[in-house]
């Protein structure tokens, strides 16, 4: 078996680790969504729930409020508005900016997201982290051990399994 480096490295690799970690996080909501044929990307939903909390709000307040840079908020408000689940306008009061806002089909999502699968992602990541201890890196390890070892779709089968059952 060969040696996981960046995982070895510890703290010289740390912002690649991160970056794996979030993929594979990002893989598993995926795999979540796919199997309850929800029409979006896992990376859509911080923008849909940002509208959600906010309101409308400008490209730049999405970038802003969600740490990422404008061009890739502009390309995923242009991919979820040729869905019609956002809802693009200028603004009233400066033509140059544009607002988004949750569409019908948006509002649904996100609905529908906060009472289903939101949940669900976060009981997950929570039977794999809940009562440890240590160093970040020792938390890195559960993370990602856990997420080797059994997928999220695993796991939600199960916690439903045994909510069946008690």
């Amino acid at each position: 078996m060969v040696d996981d480096l960046v995982r070895k490295k510890g703290y010289l690799t740390l912002g690649s680790r991160m970056r794996r970690i979030g993929e594979r996080l990002q893989a598993e909501v995926q795999q979540v969504m796919d199997e309850r044929q929800v029409p979006i990307q896992s990376s859509h939903y911080p923008l849909l729930g940002a509208l959600d909390e906010a309101g409308p709000m400008s490209i730049g307040d999405l970038a802003d409020a969600l740490g990422v840079s404008q061009p890739g908020i502009t390309r995923s408000v242009g991919q979820l508005a040729k869905q019609k689940i956002v809802a693009i306008r200028r603004d009233k009061s400066d033509q140059r900016r544009t607002v988004v806002a949750l569409a019908t089909l948006g509002q649904q999502l996100v609905d529908d997201g906060r009472k289903t699968i939101w949940p669900q992602i976060e009981n997950c990541l929570v039977e794999i982290l809940s009562g440890q201890s240590g160093s970040l890196l020792d938390q890195l390890d559960i993370l990602e051990d856990g997420l080797r070892d059994s997928s999220f779709s695993q796991r939600i089968a199960r916690m439903k399994g045994s909510q069946a059952d008690g």
